[in-house]
């Protein structure tokens, strides 16, 4: 399961995976419970691979931040969701310590760390995806 197979529906707790295209809209698949709905091709449906968090130099795609909170809490679930903001912002200061303050709020850290803690439920161990890390490590050397 890659990151871009994983989507945030606005107005629907939690995340789903995408499992099929339908006539009115995709079929998806509920990460919590494993339970298949259909989505209206009018609801607004946002990959977690497209989303990026701003820096100060340039926009972090979401994966590395996944990444880099899962190297923190050596694979292991987060604070919750429902932590203070400072809390938030201390673990936020740790694992990404060029986020733009201005720009991200804490309702943004607030999702981050709820689809972190929900994929690590899930089983999942890697958000980069393999093609893209292993062009990365080449471009190092």
């Amino acid at each position: 399961m890659e990151l871009k197979d994983i989507l945030a529906i606005s107005g629907q707790p939690g995340l789903f995976k995408f499992i099929a295209q339908s006539t009115n809209g995709i079929i998806v698949e509920s990460l919590a419970d494993e339970r298949r709905t259909n989505i209206p091709a009018s609801s607004k449906v946002s990959s977690l691979g497209e989303i990026a968090i701003f820096t100060e130099d340039e926009d972090m795609p979401l994966s590395k931040v996944l990444d880099a909170l899962f190297a923190h809490t050596a694979g292991k679930e987060t604070i919750s969701h429902k932590s203070s903001p400072d809390q938030m912002k201390a673990l936020f200061a740790e694992v990404v310590p060029e986020y733009d303050r201005d720009r991200v709020h804490v309702s943004d850290m607030k999702k981050i760390i709820s689809w972190f803690n929900i994929l690590v439920g899930a089983g999942m161990t890697r958000f980069t995806p393999e093609e893209k890390a292993e062009k990365e490590n080449n471009a190092e050397k």
